[in-house]
């Protein structure tokens, strides 16, 4: 029996499924924000109705975004630190893929973007294209049919990002990386660094 425990912080939620025996149990707790100090005990609540420990885990899925910069980088980063602690990989999963599920390729995906816009890309069944942000506009007369992200439950988003690591644990993913479609609206300071003293 391999196990999976997906999660996502990308949107405002704190999002989990856990995958065993082909069942897949999902929870999701709406929140604009407190996803950081919430996610752990939702995951450990999580392994507990199901009488598991954090040793059980076979695989870790996490949502990589593009969403709340923040977000994607508590997510992110709480695979990572969970994947090295119990030696096991950590699969990334964009909000494309997590959106698309099962859905015939080739296809573009809309994701939910700031100002009125949208995150696009294109899924095929060779691969997949950069993300672009564009318009709303933008998404008439596409070459491909179109899935808006928001149209998926989070249920079944999430139960994706689940599925998509047991499926991917055994290809030697890379480590899971944020999915930025834009830069971060903060900058680094432009004054001076501080002058260390010996």
């Amino acid at each position: 029996m391999a196990v999976s425990l997906g999660f996502d912080t990308s949107q405002a939620a704190c999002a989990a499924a856990l995958s065993l025996d082909g069942r897949v149990r999902v929870r999701i707790e709406d929140m604009a924000r407190g996803q950081a100090e919430r996610l752990m005990g939702v995951l450990e609540e999580m392994l507990a109705a199901e009488g598991l420990v954090w040793g059980d885990l076979d695989v870790i899925g996490v949502g990589i975004g593009p969403g709340n910069f923040t977000g994607i980088r508590i997510g992110v980063a709480a695979a990572r630190g969970l994947a090295m602690a119990l030696r096991i990989p950590a699969v990334g999963v964009s909000a494309f893929e997590a959106a698309a599920g099962v859905s015939a390729r080739p296809l573009w995906v809309a994701v939910p973007a700031p100002r009125g816009q949208v995150w696009l890309q294109r899924l095929a069944p060779g691969g997949r294209e950069t993300p672009t942000l564009v318009p709303q506009e933008a998404l008439a007369g596409l070459d491909a049919p179109l899935l808006r992200a928001e149209e998926r439950a989070g249920e079944a988003r999430i139960a994706t990002i689940a599925r998509l690591a047991l499926e991917r644990r055994g290809e030697s993913p890379p480590r899971p990386a944020p999915l930025y479609a834009r830069a971060p609206d903060a900058a680094p300071a432009r004054d001076a660094p501080p002058v260390i003293l010996p």
